[in-house]
């Protein structure tokens, strides 16, 4: 899903037509208010959004989408930018920063790029809350000894670190792959790789259909 914020109605309209023809699905905001009151933060795409607009400023409405903890990828389509603008842009996170007027394919290269990110984010994260969840079901103790076969440590070592008896080790190493539902030290450390690769700021659920 493509979302276009921008003031001007003509380049609304130019942009939505651009976008339909490339057989994107296209919703279009004539302020940054109103795309915050209607964007509900869950929608996977990419935010195609002016500089200069009365109110609030397409910066501004970038800070208020970090500060909401909304990953949505922004590329900044503008025709009074310069090079702070760019700067601080891009330093927040934006996909791009280009000037009006631009070239279609460049456009929608760029759209493509975002959506994708977007896509490959709102995946990892989704399987980082899946692997969180599993991992929650653990006890403490199963989870040390999780983390201790993660290493690729024997049992007799982990009791060792632990100050528990092997066969205690045994115990929690069979209640933990019983749990998660899995049957190697190999899994294990995937699944603990897999709970701490979240994107920063990201609460996204999973996409949809982007296009």
């Amino acid at each position: 899903m493509l979302f276009v914020v921008d003031d001007d109605a003509a380049m609304r309209r130019s942009l939505a037509y651009l976008f339909d023809s490339a057989g994107w699905r296209v919703a279009s905001f004539e302020s940054a208010h109103d795309f915050l009151d209607r964007y509900d933060g869950h929608v996977p795409g990419c935010l195609v959004l002016d500089v200069r607009m009365p109110l609030m400023s397409g910066l501004e409405l970038q800070q208020a989408l970090k500060n909401r903890a909304i990953s949505l990828p922004i590329i900044f389509l503008t025709g009074h930018g310069d090079l702070a603008m760019a700067v601080q842009a891009m330093k927040t996170g934006a996909c791009d920063f280009l000037e009006k007027p631009c070239k279609d394919q460049v456009l929608l290269d760029a759209v493509t790029r975002a959506v994708q990110r977007n896509i490959r984010d709102c995946e990892a994260n989704t399987q980082c809350h899946t692997a969180q969840a599993a991992l929650a079901a653990l006890t403490t103790r199963e989870r040390e000894v999780a983390e201790l076969l993660a290493l690729g440590k024997p049992n007799k070592i982990i009791a060792r670190e632990l100050g528990i008896s092997e066969k205690t080790v045994q115990v929690h190493r069979h209640n933990t792959m019983e749990k998660l539902g899995i049957h190697s030290a190999a899994e294990i450390t995937r699944l603990l790789m897999a709970s701490k690769t979240a994107p920063a700021d990201s609460h996204q659920e999973p996409p949809g259909q982007a296009a």
